[in-house]
């Protein structure tokens, strides 16, 4: 029996080992829904709600332009915008027409574009026009159709648009912005058009979609999958979660469609399940949170940050979340506290899946059962094999319960990258995709043991620490860097960590980092948290060995925890005894105030005395002399007892944490037992290194920034 057999014993009730998706083109998820439910609302984009056969509509009007723009089966169409309705719009057009649709990230760096743009070489672009701003690479021989998500709104809210309110015009410019003429308006053009009435002439292994990734080696490069690629992950997903019923669920579609995660479960699932999708231009937990009291979610996906920060955000809006009968988490390890609040609040049962980009993207998942495992990457999914090998020898299998390499192969595994055969060869063997992350089995479920790939995820994206290194590297006043992934602790995987070497003289804190970063890196790529180091660890050839920096950060971590707990105590004791010593000190100063009362009376009654003795005509010269000398006497006993006393005179550092403690000022101590000059010296160097980082090693914490 092989490995995936065994591990198929796992699977939910109803889950078949195998699904077939046969000559399923992408076209046909929402011509089959719209079919079978053309008067079900398909897509619902801030309560503009748009029908099956409407949906249906628009594709074809909007093939009609593409086709006008000289688009042909085979070429490529770019879209660069966020979840919206004319997104799904433009993605189906392009592949009813035989076209092959490119995913890009409107928010991404103008130099990332293009990159991505020289490599596929699409002449036709459909894009946010906030977008179309940051591609000033684009020439006069591009075709660019210009998206203004103000047109996907319902009547009622364009209409509130034009209120001369400066929240709403902030909110009107965040739809779109003003672009050149040469630009085309992609929403007025499409509604205008004549539908176009063909077929696809495309077959399911022909190339569909475009999807930009860095893969295992961290090179930008594009995942092309077919039609066949898509399609079966999706009726293998599909068949993962038996109780969804065809015509009756509501998917909430957050994350990016440039994200293979988000296209291929939220979206294209979605169809083939003739579900409602509620789309979002992006993530907002009260907005989300205020659609499920309208129209509420049955199936949700999402990354764990989304889950946290929804859980949270329900304590400032509360809302029933009983609906969401089902959650899938996926891009990055789900933790079993998070996983039981979610589970707690919608009453539902949550899943995790794993995968990538070059598998459309899912591999494996944890069925839908109360036997699924918190942490496990899951178990294959029907029609997919999967072995574990030797890293060095991939031939080789190793036993089950040793650690090795993940290799998988099924209906979804692409079949390249576009026009980079060199990077296929390297991950794409004999039919297996070698995935170069390190898995072990334990308990019937696989788990991942080390990434072998120095990737870094963060907030469910994928970053790569030499694109970051490249990017931080340019920096005036840096000699070298390394970028680490260390654990954030804030349920979104990893924070982005760069260890710096400055030049002489140099100073540099996390804000001027990012500040330069961000001519070149996407906002999540950017580093949260920098540590400035001597010199990087590196191997004899030179280079720099990141898991060595990964580990003396996390020493660097554990001591700075240490010793600020030490620190923490030590205050907290120096608090305890200035308190004491305030408290001595009071009752001492009520003790003096009562003796100088005393005093004060004994001075009054010898005054009295005095005048009555000079009106009986007494030597005024003796009574003097002996006042005097019994004052001064008295003068010495009280400084005697002052001396002597160690409530007042504490040691110098309790008073000098007291007077920072209290606001008191220092009293009056003897010589001896004054806070030493040196001591003052010594605090006040400290101090100013600590204000010009000439400490030799700091971390410096992106919320605080220091």
């Amino acid at each position: 029996m092989s490995l995936t057999d065994e591990l198929r014993a796992e699977y939910a009730p109803g889950v078949p080992y195998k699904t077939d998706s046969g000559d399923m083109l992408l076209v046909d998820l929402l011509l089959d829904a719209a079919k079978l439910y053309p008067k079900r609302i398909a897509l619902d984009f801030l309560a503009q709600q748009t029908s099956y056969e409407d949906l249906v509509q628009q594709v074809r009007k909007a093939a009609t332009v593409l086709r006008d723009a000289g688009v042909r089966p085979g070429d490529r169409v770019a879209l660069v915008m966020p979840n919206c309705p004319q997104h799904i719009i433009a993605l189906f057009a392009t592949t009813l027409i035989g076209g092959i649709v490119v995913e890009h990230n409107p928010l991404a760096p103008e130099e990332e574009l293009r990159q991505e743009f020289e490599r596929h070489g699409a002449n036709v672009v459909v894009a946010w026009e906030k977008a179309i701003l940051s591609m000033g690479f684009l020439d006069r021989s591009k075709r660019i159709f210009g998206v203004n998500l103000a047109s996907d709104l319902s009547a009622t809210s364009r209409a509130l648009l034009k209120i001369p309110l400066k929240s709403i015009r902030e909110r009107k410019n965040q739809l779109g912005a003003k672009v050149p003429k040469t630009v085309v308006p992609w929403g007025k053009t499409v509604s205008g058009a004549e539908p176009w009435n063909g077929t696809c002439s495309s077959t399911p292994d022909q190339i569909a979609l475009l999807i930009h990734t860095g893969g295992t080696t961290g090179i930008p490069k594009a995942v092309a999958l077919t039609h066949k690629n898509l399609c079966s992950n999706v009726y293998q997903s599909v068949a993962w979660v038996p109780p969804l019923h065809e015509g009756a669920e509501v998917f909430y579609s957050v994350l990016p469609y440039f994200h293979a995660f988000g296209l291929t479960i939220s979206l294209l699932a979605g169809l083939r399940l003739a579900a409602t999708i509620a789309v979002f231009p992006k993530f907002d937990p009260s907005q989300l949170l205020l659609s499920q009291r309208r129209l509420p979610c049955t199936f949700f996906l999402g990354v764990p940050p989304m889950f946290d920060r929804l859980l949270v955000e329900l304590e400032n809006i509360p809302v029933d979340m009983s609906s969401m009968t089902f959650s899938l988490s996926g891009a990055m390890p789900l933790n079993r506290e998070l996983m039981e609040r979610w589970e707690a609040t919608t009453g539902g049962l949550m899943i995790e899946g794993y995968g990538m980009s070059e598998a459309s993207p899912i591999l494996l998942g944890s069925p839908l059962s109360s036997e699924k495992k918190p942490g496990a990457l899951g178990i294959p999914f029907p029609s997919t094999e999967i072995r574990i090998v030797d890293p060095e020898n991939t031939k080789v299998d190793v036993p089950v319960g040793e650690i090795g390499e993940l290799i998988a192969r099924g209906p979804q595994v692409f079949g390249g990258y576009w026009e980079n055969p060199e990077e296929t060869a390297e991950v794409l063997k004999d039919g297996w995709l070698h995935t170069g992350d390190l898995v072990q089995i334990r308990d019937g479920f696989i788990y991942m043991a080390d990434r072998r790939k120095e990737l870094i995820i963060s907030g469910g994206f994928n970053i790569y620490p030499s694109q970051v290194e490249e990017a931080v590297r340019s920096m005036p006043g840096i000699e070298d860097v390394a970028v680490v992934g260390m654990p954030s602790g804030r349920n979104s995987g990893e924070d982005v960590v760069a260890a710096l070497v400055l030049e002489a003289g140099a100073s540099i804190s996390l804000a001027d980092v990012r500040e330069w970063a961000e001519k070149s890196l996407a906002h999540y790529a950017l580093p949260r948290q920098i540590v400035v180091v001597q010199e990087l660890p590196k191997s004899q050839i030179g280079k720099v060995m990141r898991r060595r920096v990964q580990r003396q950060i996390s020493e660097i971590q554990d001591g700075m925890k240490v010793g600020l707990a030490a620190v923490a105590e030590q205050v907290s004791d120096l608090a305890e005894r200035a308190g004491q010593a305030t408290t001595a000190a009071k009752e001492s100063l009520a003790s003096a105030a009562a003796a100088t009362s005393d005093i004060a009376s004994e001075l009054s009654s010898k005054a009295t005395e005095f005048i009555k003795q000079a009106s009986a005509g007494a030597d005024d010269t003796d009574l003097i002399e002996a006042h005097e000398s019994e004052v001064a006497e008295e003068r010495r006993e009280e400084t005697a007892e002052i001396e002597d006393s160690d409530d007042l005179c504490l040691a110098p550092e309790a008073w000098f944490v007291a007077s920072r403690l209290t606001g008191l000022a220092q009293p009056y101590l003897p010589e001896d037992r004054r806070l030493p000059d040196r001591s003052r010296q010594a605090t006040e160097k400290t101090s100013r290194r600590r204000r010009s980082g000439g400490m030799p090693l700091r971390r410096v914490d992106e919320e605080t920034g220091e």
